[in-house]
């Protein structure tokens, strides 16, 4: 089965936004291990939010997504929109029984890219597999966080980190089922 793999930049402070849904505070002078765990996948899960800043930003920079990121499958999880860009999947209703299917269909992993309603969806389902953070060296003091509050404890295992010099620090985790 394919790993859903939450893979995201947050702040020393827990939080993956800034209060006014800034995200200039993230290191973009090097890879940071993006080229080996695009490698790693063919689809993306990602909410409306991210999704219209996606493309915002796509719009701006030759339709470019995210710099050096392959095709991939997008399964854009909205209620509230009624289509999507051409190759795009929208998942309009059954978010979670839907994102279970696509887990079990034959493939590489799956990017849990965000936003945070998502997440905090696919984590009370336990979907999420696997958490990639890479923590920025700095303390925003307020925005968005990334986990709010849980149901239950989640056991983690840690799977491999690497500190780059710029104070950024890769974490990766399974989450212990």
């Amino acid at each position: 089965m394919r790993k859903l793999i939450l893979g995201l930049a947050v702040t020393l402070d827990g939080y993956i936004e800034g209060p006014n849904g800034e995200y200039d505070w993230c290191l973009t002078d090097q890879d940071y291990g993006l080229k080996e765990f695009f490698s790693r996948i063919d689809a993306i899960f990602i909410g409306r939010k991210s999704y219209e800043t996606a493309q915002q930003y796509a719009d701006s920079n030759n339709g470019e997504t995210i710099p050096g990121m392959p095709a991939v499958t997008e399964y854009v999880f909205s209620s509230t929109l009624k289509s999507v860009k051409e190759g795009a999947v929208l998942i309009a209703e059954n978010s979670i029984a839907e994102a279970g299917r696509i887990k079990e269909q034959p493939g590489k992993d799956i990017w849990l890219y965000g936003g945070a309603l998502l997440t905090a969806a696919m984590m009370k389902a336990g979907l999420v597999d696997e958490l990639w953070l890479s923590v920025h060296p700095i303390l925003l003091g307020s925005g968005k966080p990334l986990f709010h509050e849980q149901n239950s404890r989640s056991q983690l295992t840690l799977l491999d980190s690497k500190t780059y010099e710029t104070g950024l620090v890769s974490l990766r985790y399974g989450i212990n089922k």
